[in-house]
């Protein structure tokens, strides 16, 4: 009888941590995903990238198809969006956040550009990796 408590209150301590766990994985996501909001609404592009895994095997898939790498997205972001009046406020509405490990994770989400010259908007879907303790995103599906 000793041993089926014990076993109980393991597994009961276990399923805990793992929840805690999960809340604080989903925690870390959302601040990176705030962080990017903040700087893309200051007009600060190379700031938002920060996000994003600085690595040529960085993923952006678009309406124009895949492109590879950090420099070529944010080149991507630059062009498109050369001044703060193309950038216009960001807002993202996080739908999911699935945390699948302690180092991987799936968002989907909306986001809106609200501009004076026409707001725009879509969703997204986010592969995100935890690399060297930090979320980034690896794989960006925005249409």
């Amino acid at each position: 009888m000793a041993r089926k408590i014990i076993l109980l209150i393991f597994i009961h301590t276990q399923m805990l941590f793992s929840i805690a766990q999960n809340t604080e994985e989903k925690n870390a996501i959302k601040t990176v995903l705030n962080n990017q909001v903040i700087s893309w609404n200051a007009g600060n592009i190379k700031e938002y990238m920060q996000g994003y895994w600085n690595n040529d095997s960085l993923k952006f898939i678009g309406k124009k198809g895949i492109n590879y790498g950090w420099e070529t997205t944010f080149k991507n972001y630059e062009k498109s969006y050369p001044n703060k009046a193309t950038m216009g406020d960001l807002e993202f509405e996080l739908l999911s956040i699935d945390v699948y490990s302690t180092e991987i994770a799936n968002i989907i989400g909306t986001w809106k550009l609200k501009r004076e010259m026409g707001d725009v908007g879509g969703i997204f879907t986010l592969l995100m990796k935890k690399i060297n303790g930090e979320w980034k995103i690896v794989c960006d599906h925005t249409q």
